[in-house]
């Protein structure tokens, strides 16, 4: 592991070094879009309310705090506000008016009683970028319902394509709806910032309905349906057409990920597996005769990697460069030798509870590289230094909005 600090974070500033994000979100999908922004340098006020985002209590971790808290609230700094009062408002507002970005994933009904829809906000500030996150998006007939990563999973395709064949649809045991929803709105706000910044626009809202991202997972499959025709089903971990590609056990009672599915692919697969004979080549040499005895090379493909060690069977496919890999746990890719000299795990300090480790950000910038700065914050740590920051108020007016229990 590394400390999270790379030669070139001392020198240079992240890509969104200046773009200032307000964070009005709670929970994971939205919040996660400005820890993203965070991550390239962006500057994140998080904006909770006086009780405190309910991720706080989510999934207690080291020194009794919230793990998942200190993952989705990195590299913000905390202002406590209670926007359903004027005084919240107005002083949310004011931040509104300095705010390149705002990301939420609020009701409209609750943004109305706030006075933060987007209507209202882009009034205050023309060139804000407003990323809303909700599971069905801010039109159509289903804008009203409640979702989550979960439901967009379902919804968008992908669990009915998960599991075997035989058996029910299955959930991911990783938050994949939630993930890809931080990947999209990210884009979606740094797209709109450019557009407004290099291209003379204006600000505009991105609309991101927690579905779409796992629709387009299906991208190809739509273009290849017709309408009246039977839809995809889950097949396993095997692909239509596409072989070898499958999840097989080994001697030990492991897995290995292979997905050979070129001629050329099999061709080198065939000779590793002692199987380079006429018959072999004519059966299995081409897409269109390895689909018609899919079956039977599958089981060629498992038989031969079931009678070797785990490290065998890897070690001469990827000699013969086939694309393989270990089905890993958590342990085996925090501990691999690769991810480790990537750095891919850095340690960043936590005042509460000591060093903490986390993941780096991904995608690598060569020259202004990510970075996480800190975990999530304490409730509200950083309302004085954002009043002087961002508004540029004195003392004087900070201590009176603490007076008040505005801040």
């Amino acid at each position: 592991m590394s400390d999270g600090v790379s030669e070139l974070d001392e020198d240079t500033g992240g890509a969104l070094e200046g773009l200032r994000v307000l964070d009005i979100g709670t929970l994971n999908p939205g919040p996660l879009v400005a820890a993203m922004l965070g991550d390239l340098g962006a500057d994140v006020v998080k904006v909770e309310p006086p009780t405190g985002d309910p991720l706080r209590q989510f999934g207690k971790g080291r020194g009794g705090r919230s793990n998942t808290w200190a993952v989705i609230g990195r590299n913000k700094r905390s202002i406590a506000l209670d926007l359903a009062s004027e005084a919240g408002q107005r002083l949310l507002l004011r931040l509104v008016k300095h705010a390149d970005v705002l990301g939420e994933n609020h009701p409209p009904a609750r943004l109305a009683q706030w006075h933060c829809t987007w209507e209202e906000l882009s009034r205050v500030n023309p060139q804000l970028v407003m990323v809303s996150v909700s599971g069905y998006g801010r039109t159509g007939p289903y804008r009203e319902r409640a979702g989550n990563g979960t439901l967009a999973e379902a919804f968008g395709g992908l669990t009915n394509l998960t599991g075997e064949a035989d058996g029910p649809p299955m959930l991911s045991s990783a938050g994949i709806g939630d993930s890809l929803t931080g990947i999209f709105g990210a884009l979606g706000a740094i797209s709109a910032c450019y557009h407004r910044d290099a291209r003379g626009g204006r600000g505009q809202h991105v609309d991101v309905a927690m579905y779409e991202p796992i629709l387009q997972l299906a991208a190809t499959g739509v273009t290849g349906y017709e309408p009246g025709s039977p839809a995809p089903r889950r097949v396993g971990s095997r692909l239509p057409g596409v072989v070898p590609r499958n999840v097989y056990r080994t001697l030990a009672g492991d897995w290995i990920v292979l997905s050979a599915t070129t001629d050329a692919m099999v061709g080198r697969l065939l000779t590793v597996m002692g199987r380079d004979d006429p018959d072999s080549r004519a059966r299995f040499g081409s897409g269109r005769s390895r689909a018609e005895h899919a079956d039977e090379l599958d089981a060629a493909v498992a038989d031969w990697i079931a009678a070797r060690p785990r490290g065998d069977a890897l070690d001469a496919l990827v000699k013969a460069r086939l694309p393989a890999a270990p089905v890993n746990d958590l342990a085996a890719i925090l501990s691999d030798p690769h991810v480790v000299a990537r750095e891919n795990v850095v340690e960043v300090e936590d005042p509460e509870g000591g060093s903490l480790p986390m993941l780096a950000p991904a995608p690598r910038l060569s020259g202004t590289p990510g970075r996480v700065r800190s975990p999530g914050p304490p409730l509200g740590k950083h309302a004085r230094e954002i009043c002087a920051d961002w508004l540029g108020l004195a003392t004087e007016e900070i201590d009176a909005l603490e007076r008040e229990g505005v801040i």
